[in-house]
């Protein structure tokens, strides 16, 4: 059944039963909190850590809700599950926030490609290389693509000049991450910028 219904989703075909399957999959990332927890016993722990031992959800929620609290669901598949006396909203938007801060502190790294020809002239050259030292100012790698037509890819050592000529040209901002090799009728290489690096 999970394979037709796969082969319709590929084919555009919809059926019932295929839209059923992707909206089972799809699984929520929050919590269970308060009367959310259907269980018969949980284990409970307050706010502090300490351990309140185990008891109906009903007398959890009723000991949260003295203190202004809510009992949240932190560990689903322990025997009984653990739940934990908290600000739910609070731990939410302190979650909200760390994840912001990971995310604003990451990098994102894209490869940018540089094409050549084994028989390029110079200028053209030149012009390649000061868009392959933009790209890695700009803290992306680059790819560096040998395009070989006909007969000329019984020379590849043309190719392995071209790409150590760009390298060398590029030496004081990039290292070779991965050296000259043909694939198929091209030859790639590929620079990083050396601040990555380090």
């Amino acid at each position: 059944m999970h394979l037709l219904c796969f082969l319709c989703l590929l084919c555009g075909w919809i059926f019932p039963s295929a839209l059923f399957i992707l909206e089972v999959t799809s699984i929520s990332k929050d919590l269970r909190i308060n009367e959310e927890i259907r269980v018969k016993e949980i284990r409970l722990v307050d706010e502090q850590g300490g351990q309140l031992g185990i008891m109906s959800p009903k007398e959890a929620i009723d000991i949260a809700t003295e203190k202004g609290l809510d009992v949240v669901e932190v560990a689903p598949t322990g025997r009984p599950p653990v739940c934990r006396i908290m600000d739910y909203g609070k731990y939410k938007y302190e979650q909200s926030k760390k994840e912001r801060e990971a995310r604003k502190n990451q990098k994102i790294i894209n490869i940018k490609e540089v094409k050549l020809r084994p028989n390029i002239e110079d200028h053209d050259f030149m012009t390649k290389t000061k868009n392959a030292i933009r790209f890695l100012k700009d803290g992306d790698k680059v790819k560096v693509t040998i395009m070989f037509r006909g007969r000329e890819i019984t020379h590849p050592e043309l190719g392995k000049q071209l790409c150590l000529r760009l390298a060398d040209h590029v030496k004081d901002i990039a290292k070779v991450e991965k050296v000259p090799k043909v694939e198929g009728r091209n030859m790639t290489m590929v620079l990083t910028p050396i601040s990555e690096q380090q």
